[in-house]
């Protein structure tokens, strides 16, 4: 019996199963950190030194351009941190996909992940731990 969490929604109850290509998932997680590595993260470093660079300030009367600086200099915060994760979370998607990838390739063809082997996988990329105590 498959637990309730590793159902799909009701509406989706009579699609059928819906089948993996482990060979594919393995060829898109190392795809995709290869991309990461030579394609993204160079680039990332770039755009942070410039980013990381410091506007100069306005002058005191000019109230607008004042706030205008400060909302910037938000937005700019919030853009270089999503610069920097995005290599972090897409590096961290390619680990799980690899690892998921990695234990069902000797699986036969109808094994199949639940929901929770997803989730520890991400949870293990994320925090590096090869020691998690899996709960099944």
């Amino acid at each position: 019996m498959i637990p309730e969490e590793d159902r799909g929604p009701a509406w989706l109850s009579d699609y059928g199963s819906i089948e993996a290509d482990i060979q594919q998932m393995e060829d898109f997680a190392k795809g995709l950190k290869a991309e990461v590595a030579d394609g993204y993260a160079p680039h990332a470093n770039q755009v942070a030194e410039v980013m990381m660079q410091d506007l100069p300030d306005s002058l005191p009367l000019f109230t607008e351009l004042g706030d205008f600086m400060a909302e910037h200099n938000k937005v700019k915060n919030v853009t270089l941190a999503n610069t920097l994760n995005f290599g972090t979370g897409t590096g961290q998607a390619a680990a799980a996909a690899s690892k998921i990838s990695e234990e069902y390739r000797s699986s036969d063809a109808f094994a199949h992940a639940t929901v929770k082997d997803v989730q520890v996988a991400f949870i293990k990329s994320e925090t590096g731990s090869q020691l998690l105590d899996e709960e099944n």
